[in-house]
């Protein structure tokens, strides 16, 4: 069991960071932006391809997080590997510790830093999860061979929390449960209303009682980041009043490493709510770490 799905067994209020690997051929940068979180957040999530722009292979960067006592989130997309070879890496990830899986479609090539690349997509994201919960809870590959020591991990996916109408149901979080997810992170939710409405549908229909789902927040860097965010990122709304605190502050930075930390406060307080996912995009993790220690002092 790992120290996330503990966490998230025993219904205490967990949180996880996302950090993206480096642009490097060496472990020394991610090595040292993970420092800042270590103590302070239950797992860390490495990006893949985020943005379909070439960094360091999450599988890679979660193996050095493991090896150097760190708990990671390996982070997979369908975008990149055919089933071949997302097996294959599921198995070497699981040798070197990494059980903490968050599956993903993975961003169109065509958006990243070289858009004449193909894109592969032979699974899925649900499918991608049906194949780690095989590989866990029936130790098979896809063509039926016996693995041998079964990797015990931990499988996770994503969703979009909204402002549910009356009729809504959670039909593809749900649908993901149905392949073996066992925790959901979320996109950016800065809106503890929408927050507290989207978890108490969740709680409704009986989702929070099969998976822990952590809420994605993060320490906005300025008034025009907020702006971008909501322009740019699908389903993301930064309000009025987040924009206009930025705008008005003597320093943005601070002042979005603030409110991240009211927010986390203000999560703490959502039944069925099992946590926060906490994104930095264009900051280091030191903003977060930041957030967390404010957080505490609140």
């Amino acid at each position: 069991m790992t120290a996330l799905s503990e966490k998230l067994k025993t219904g205490q209020f967990a949180m996880t960071a996302e950090i993206v690997p480096p642009i490097a051929a060496t472990k020394t940068m991610l090595l040292a932006e993970a420092e800042y979180l270590r103590g302070k957040v239950d797992a860390i999530n490495v990006t893949d391809g985020a943005g379909a722009s070439t960094t360091m292979s999450s599988f890679a960067a979660a193996a050095l997080l493991a090896a150097n006592g760190h708990e990671p989130v390996l982070q997979i997309t369908c975008r990149d590997r055919n089933r071949i070879a997302i097996t294959a890496d599921l198995l070497g990830a699981a040798a070197q510790g990494c059980y903490n899986l968050l599956m993903l479609m993975g961003d169109d090539p065509a958006k990243g830093d070289q858009p004449d690349a193909k894109a592969v997509f032979d699974l899925d994201s649900r499918e991608l999860i049906k194949l780690a919960t095989s590989l866990r809870e029936e130790g098979l590959l896809p063509s039926g061979k016996t693995v041998v020591d079964p990797p015990p991990f931990f499988v996770g996916a994503a969703d979009m929390p909204i402002d549910p109408p009356a009729d809504w149901k959670p039909e593809g979080l749900n649908a993901k449960i149905d392949c073996g997810a066992q925790f959901a992170q979320t996109q950016f939710c800065f809106e503890p209303e929408v927050a507290k409405r989207y978890i108490a549908r969740l709680n409704e229909e009986g989702v929070t009682d099969k998976i822990g789902v952590l809420l994605g927040i993060g320490p906005i860097v300025s008034a025009k980041s907020a702006i971008w965010m909501n322009n740019n990122l699908y389903g993301v709304t930064i309000p009025d009043a987040i924009i206009k605190r930025l705008e008005q502050a003597a320093n943005a930075k601070a002042e979005g490493r603030k409110i991240c930390a009211e927010l986390i406060q203000q999560y703490r307080e959502i039944p069925g709510l099992a946590g926060v996912h906490i994104m930095a995009p264009a900051q280091k993790p030191d903003a977060i770490a930041e957030a967390i220690e404010l957080s505490l002092a609140m």
